[in-house]
């Protein structure tokens, strides 16, 4: 499995790039978001997801970490190839599509081209469980308490796409007001008041 490439960026367009590495030609797919993100100097790191089928072994490269964590969710879902899933992050933010599935916003899911409303739907229903399940699991192992929600929460966040130094304030703050938030209701309002 090749989950990252380090090296020298020798072509670059909207939908792909080739990254040398140690004289071999890596094809990546890429999502306009990773294009426009890309740094202007000749050495990149590009984190992947290695596709094996039948007929073929793809590579889908990302900029980000969080980037490849919303591309394997959308890929897991019934009905939402490679394609349909590099097309949503060309078309949304990491934080966008997160948005929209925890605040089941299928309407902006059904603006990317490609995706009706029933497959706007499947997305929120299957990965919504997902994250309320992960943020379950990590509750069961901590022992509680306003420190471990805040950890947590900055964690999650983290993995998709929010910095920490732009969510601390917003989580202390939200704490302060209530120090009675679930991991879940916390996660949801950094993400609003963000």
């Amino acid at each position: 499995m090749i989950t990252q490439l380090r090296g020298r960026l020798v072509e670059k367009s909207f939908s792909h790039v080739v990254v040398d590495c140690g004289g071999v030609g890596y094809y990546v797919n890429i999502s306009l978001n990773t294009y426009d993100n890309l740094p202007s100097d000749e050495n990149i790191t590009i984190y992947t997801y290695h596709m094996v089928r039948e007929d073929a072994q793809l590579l889908y490269g990302f900029i980000t970490k969080p980037e490849r964590t919303v591309f394997e969710f959308l890929i897991s879902v019934s009905g939402v190839g490679p394609a349909s899933a590099i097309m949503m992050l060309s078309t949304l933010s990491v934080e966008e599509i997160y948005s929209a599935i925890t605040n089941e916003e299928a309407e902006i899911l059904q603006s990317v081209k490609g995706i009706g409303a029933k497959t706007a739907k499947r997305i929120i229903l299957d990965l919504k469980s997902k994250i309320e399940k992960e943020a379950a699991e990590i509750e069961n192992l901590s022992s509680g308490g306003g420190n471990k929600i805040k950890t947590e929460a900055l964690s999650a966040l983290e993995v998709l796409g929010i910095p920490k130094k732009v969510a601390e304030p917003i989580i202390k703050q939200l704490l302060e007001e209530n120090n009675n938030l679930s991991l879940e209701e916390l996660i949801k309002q950094t993400l609003k008041k963000k």
